[in-house]
């Protein structure tokens, strides 16, 4: 028979809804194909995703750990997907008019056992209309109306 003055059970610390890094890392390496993910990687050049596979990514991330992104801000860390464009060449993207922020697997870790995106971006300004775009869209349009006029008048004539 157990004695009624028995020591206190211990309290266990460990979460078994903690997300660890090894977690973050097999998520990353999943999706990236890389084998070689260190906890300090820089998720956007070492693991080589920019654009749309970065985006991808972090809506996955944020869907399965249950982060909230309401502060995430896109242009502090990748580029975008094609932004190799005659626009480009006249005006900066975002991601260009800000110093990029690395993100590691460490970093998604913090965030994903936070519950939010806890990265405070410094001071900036980038301008509500994309030039860079317009710029794309005013060629696009250009060509257009040039093989448009050639059909015109070919038919015509």
């Amino acid at each position: 028979m157990l004695s009624q003055a028995s020591e206190p059970l211990p309290v266990i610390l460990d979460n078994p809804t903690m997300t660890t890094t090894d977690d973050i890392i097999k998520f990353l390496k999943d999706l990236s194909g890389v084998d070689k993910v260190e906890p300090n990687a820089d998720i956007g050049y070492d693991l080589g995703m920019q654009g749309d596979d970065f985006d991808e990514m972090i809506e996955k991330y944020s869907s399965k750990y249950s982060v909230d992104m309401t502060n995430y801000l896109w242009y502090f860390h990748h580029a975008e997907e094609g932004s190799s464009s005659i626009g480009g060449l006249f005006f900066d993207p975002p991601n260009k008019q800000v110093k990029r922020i690395p993100l590691t697997p460490s970093m998604l870790t913090d965030f994903a056992n936070g519950g939010k995106w806890d990265i405070n971006y410094p001071d900036h300004k980038i301008p509500k209309n994309r030039n860079d775009i317009r710029v794309n869209q005013i060629i696009f349009g250009l060509i257009l109306l040039f093989i448009l006029v050639t059909v015109i008048y070919k038919w015509l004539n």
